[in-house]
């Protein structure tokens, strides 16, 4: 049986997966909700699988972790020790994440053989122009949208689903997190 594929993803409720300005890790938003399910999510075996942008993003992150007090989270600290798949033709080995293994070429062939061979579930936190690639070519099981409860129209940046085809979402599971920040589930299949 083939390993599903999360793509996992933070947003505003405008669609945005950043901001600049004084916002802040979570906009501002984190609540103890929220961290526990996010360590739930990341606590479990699984397979992370990024693209070169979101490594190197991640990769600094942790090398400047000491600075980030606000966002050094332990469902992050989970995220970190799980085994990743870093799909890049431009960065070179090693890796700084602790097993990470880098794949040359493509994503649209690289995550099929992924989901075929993994004893665990893959999930992708971020990698916003792989994952939409793979939602087109149908290798995405799930979308889990982490909607917080701010709208960024002039400082949004990052937009999530930014010329994607149509889909058709089957809701999944939701979740209410702190009373503000909306967790969705979602399966998606293309819209005929």
């Amino acid at each position: 049986m083939a390993a599903t594929y999360t793509f996992d993803i933070f947003t505003s409720l405008d669609g945005f997966g950043s901001a600049t300005g004084n916002w802040g890790g979570y906009w501002g938003k984190q609540g103890p909700e929220l961290l526990a399910r996010r360590l739930e999510h990341y606590s479990p075996p699984c397979r992370m699988v990024f693209g070169a942008n979101t490594y190197r993003l991640f990769a600094q992150f942790w090398a400047e972790a000491d600075k980030y007090t606000d966002v050094d989270d332990p469902w992050g600290e989970a995220m970190h020790e799980q085994p990743a798949t870093v799909i890049s033709n431009s960065l070179v080995a090693p890796l700084s994440w602790p097993d990470a293994v880098l794949e040359r070429g493509d994503a649209l062939a690289v995550v099929p053989r992924l989901k075929a061979e993994s004893t665990v579930p893959l999930r992708s936190h971020g990698s916003l122009s792989m994952n939409r690639s793979l939602l087109a070519a149908g290798l995405v099981d799930y979308i889990q949208v982490t909607i917080f409860p701010v709208l960024t129209g002039l400082t949004g940046q990052s937009p999530i689903f930014e010329g994607v085809e149509d889909f058709d979402l089957e809701l999944v599971e939701s979740r209410l997190l702190d009373g503000r920040t909306q967790e969705l589930i979602y399966r998606p299949s293309l819209h005929r």
